[in-house]
């Protein structure tokens, strides 16, 4: 049987956002992850949720991979995967997402023994609903996982090609130091040739070089993170030129300790920049909060303006993937546009 999500408490009117950086296996929440292990059988090692809770303190980006690939081992069923997708979607509509861009990475599932195409049905039963059930539109973005060969990148497009209706383009992620971009260019290639869009993490630990070389080498259209960028005055020229987007996200930056504390964030002063920058919730339910619950705590932090958040939101969805709908894009730009804030 489906679980079926738990409605949230939400404000009035929540500002109207595009979340373009949102690892679906980043939604497990504890609750869920105990009712799928029950469903499945899998015994975890935590007393109970609360304790799972207490297990969400990282140290770094290695640790937080470390309990994310762990409580993977909950997911195996298209049941699994659908009601994993369904439940991150009522969230994130309840917080002002109008439409959502999700990664999901099939390395750490095949691995398990899970078949891609079981990851596929479940995450496309909950997205193909979802515009019906939560008003969100959606888009579905495979990712390769970075700290694995290239050739297991490649095997993996390879087993997708079936798939590939339900895909809108690639992107990469996991452990980004000792693993640069330049390490998955025939991959990018053979997606680009297959039609796919390109995204990629980079510039989060990793310097700014990752950045230059994700644009050149992988060709990629949007930034992952970007953090970094701000290291490197002509870099942050030529985004800024360009129009490439950066996928940030404030409190998944400060959790990993990317930023000390959300204060010293630089996304004002990438703002003021020119850069397109967005606001992203990454793994909400391992850093502390959804894409609504990110605007909040960057509205509070940084100070910034009502207009400052308006811009952000609509820059979410200038970068979003909606080339084949602009009709919608420009629905979405007028909700923005007409948004008042409390």
């Amino acid at each position: 049987m489906p679980v079926t999500p738990t409605p949230l408490p939400t404000a009035e009117t929540p500002l109207p956002t595009a979340e373009l950086h949102l690892h679906i296996e980043g939604t497990l929440e504890p609750e869920l992850a105990f009712a799928l292990a029950a469903r499945n059988g899998v015994r975890l090692p935590y007393a109970d949720t609360e304790a799972l809770r207490r297990a969400y303190r990282f140290e770094d980006l290695q640790s937080f991979l470390d309990l994310y690939y762990e409580l993977m081992g909950v997911l195996h069923t298209v049941q699994d995967f659908e009601d994993l997708a369904d439940a991150y979607l009522a969230r994130a509509a309840a917080q002002g997402v109008r439409h959502a861009e999700i990664f999901f990475d099939p390395q750490a599932h095949t691995a398990r023994g899970v078949p891609i195409g079981t990851v596929i049905e479940g995450l496309g039963r909950a997205l193909d609903r979802s515009e019906e059930r939560h008003g969100v539109s959606t888009r579905l973005i495979m990712c390769f996982l970075r700290d694995e060969s290239a050739e297991s990148a490649l095997a993996t497009l390879e087993a997708a090609t079936p798939y590939l209706h339900r895909l809108t383009g690639v992107g990469l992620d996991s452990a980004e130091v000792g693993h640069p971009p330049a390490k998955f260019a025939e991959v990018y290639a053979a997606a680009g040739a297959l039609g796919l869009r390109k995204v990629a993490h980079a510039g989060e630990e990793g310097p700014p070089a990752y950045i230059t070389e994700a644009l050149d080498v992988l060709g990629v259209e949007r930034i992952d993170h970007g953090l970094r960028a701000m290291e490197d005055p002509a870099l942050v020229d030529r985004l800024v030129r360009d129009r490439v987007p950066l996928t940030l996200c404030p409190l998944s930056n400060v959790r990993l300790r990317a930023v000390a504390e959300l204060a010293d964030h630089p996304l004002p002063a990438m703002l003021a920049a020119g850069l397109l920058v967005t606001v992203n919730s990454d793994d909400p339910a391992y850093f502390g909060g959804y894409a609504g619950d990110n605007y909040d705590a960057v509205r509070e932090a940084l100070r910034l303006a009502p207009e400052q958040l308006r811009e952000l939101a609509a820059n979410s969805f200038r970068a979003a993937f909606l080339e084949d709908d602009e009709e919608r894009r420009t629905r979405y730009l007028a909700e923005v546009a007409a948004h008042r804030f409390a």
